[in-house]
């Protein structure tokens, strides 16, 4: 039981997350603008890059209720912020490899966590 609500826990903190910050490429707000450009990313790209987080997000909640749409959303996501490193890297921007990262390894905590209570 105390797996399950951690599951749903960090599935709600990380959803909220994924949904504000697509919201955030969506509107374009300044900062994510300017490193997403920086990355090499079209600006044709922002809406799907941010209906992809929004979709993840979406995937993790209904995971709560369907395990195995959950543990799905958790995959795509983790391999969404592997993208993203590689993307930091690709331009040697080193210092903009920790926040995916920690991504990354959030993203792999529903995985977990939805496996290890099926």
């Amino acid at each position: 039981m105390t797996m399950f609500i951690a599951y749903i826990s960090l599935t709600v903190l990380l959803s909220f997350a994924l949904v504000f910050s697509g919201r955030s490429m969506l509107v374009k707000e300044p900062d994510i603008t300017e490193t997403l450009t920086r990355l090499g990313v079209p600006h044709s790209w922002f809406p799907i890059l941010a209906i992809l987080k929004i979709a993840g997000a979406l995937g993790l909640l209904a995971g709560i209720a369907y395990r195995p749409l959950g543990i799905a959303a958790g995959v795509g996501l983790v391999l969404f912020f592997v993208g993203a490193v590689v993307s930091h890297l690709r331009v040697n921007d080193v210092k903009g490899t920790p926040v995916p990262t920690v991504l990354v390894l959030a993203s792999m905590t529903p995985v977990v966590l939805g496996l290890a209570t099926l």
